[in-house]
């Protein structure tokens, strides 16, 4: 069943340099499909999408901060992130984000996933820098210092973090496809692979898999003992499971979806509590049951680079080419 529904325009975007404008409110279409009956546990599938920012480049990471009440996310090509607010709206939070050198170089420089850690600092995945790094200032008083917490397997440079997910022990788990190499006359591949890592609380790196040819998003099961990662391989798009074994080596538990037939794959996606996916993939967000049964689709134009869960897992929040999406959920 194909419901349709009306997305609402709160705020406005960004102009040249760090004014923030607001737009008037403007509605455009799309459509929640309901597959299976568990979808209407999560959604309403009347309810309304909400576009709470626009007239970016290429947005990508949300993260909710729940203490501030504030989303904060990507924007890649210009090396920026910013934070979006229910009061305050839209305004520049942190610049450069993922490339601190004076050498101009094109491509996607900027940060791609966010993470807060649970000692509350802002972990960044730096795709210009190459690294994954730590913002060495309060959430509440952004600057662009960063310390270095991983960069280089084995000698040679990372490609670009893409997306990372922290385990309730401080370990971090991260991708490191290489998008962020697309100006090769500056940087080049040092790796012949892409690679998912681990970041132990004492600063060691563990290589976990280097068969991924595209490894993207990342996420573990409600309980931790499952890992998953998405393959953006126009070749073998997937959604893979790994089980996590106690020495944490990773042993294949199969496809949770094969992307094929679909024109694309996914790209950043996140779990909740009862171990519901939302992935993004082609045509806006895939949600998947604990089960790993297809149960609905959130439609939508823009090309939807990632998401993010808040509200104790009552609003979804995508970041889609130039906007940045809520949806009010159950």
């Amino acid at each position: 069943m194909l419901k349709f529904f009306t997305i609402i325009a709160l705020t406005g975007l960004f102009s040249c340099g760090n004014d923030v404008k607001n737009r008037p409110t403007k509605n455009i279409e799309a459509n929640i499909e309901r597959i299976h009956t568990d979808l209407d546990k999560l959604i309403n599938v009347g309810a309304d999408l909400e576009i709470i920012a626009e007239g970016f480049t290429w947005v990508e990471g949300p993260l909710w901060v729940e203490e501030a009440a504030m989303l904060l996310f990507s924007d890649i090509p210009p090396n920026k992130v910013f934070k979006w607010t229910e009061q305050g709206g839209l305004a520049l939070y942190l610049e450069p984000s993922g490339y601190t050198s004076n050498r101009a170089r094109g491509g996607e420089v900027g940060s791609n996933g966010l993470l807060l850690d649970r000692r509350g600092n802002l972990v960044l995945c730096q795709h210009g820098d190459r690294r994954i790094a730590r913002m060495d200032a309060l959430l509440s008083h952004p600057e662009a210092k960063y310390t270095t917490l991983a960069a280089k397997w084995k000698g040679k440079k990372l490609n670009s973090p893409n997306d990372i997910v922290e385990r309730s022990n401080g370990d971090l788990f991260f991708t490191d496809p290489p998008y962020g190499l697309n100006d090769q006359h500056i940087e080049q591949q040092e790796l012949d692979f892409c690679g998912v890592y681990k970041l132990d609380t004492m600063g060691r790196l563990s290589l976990l898999i280097d068969s991924i040819h595209r490894p993207n998003g990342i996420a573990f099961s409600p309980n931790e003992n499952r890992l998953y990662v998405g393959n953006s391989d126009n070749q073998k798009p997937m959604l893979y499971a790994f089980d996590i074994t106690p020495d944490d080596s990773l042993k294949s538990a199969g496809i949770v979806f094969d992307f094929s037939k679909f024109g694309g794959g996914p790209d950043g996606f996140k779990v909740d509590k009862n171990g519901n996916i939302f992935a993004s993939g082609p045509g806006g967000i895939w949600i998947f049951n604990s089960s790993y049964e297809l149960i609905g689709k959130i439609h939508i134009k823009q090309r939807v680079s990632n998401c993010c869960l808040a509200d104790n897992d009552k609003t979804l929040y995508i970041t889609a080419s130039n906007q940045v999406l809520r949806l009010r959920m159950r």
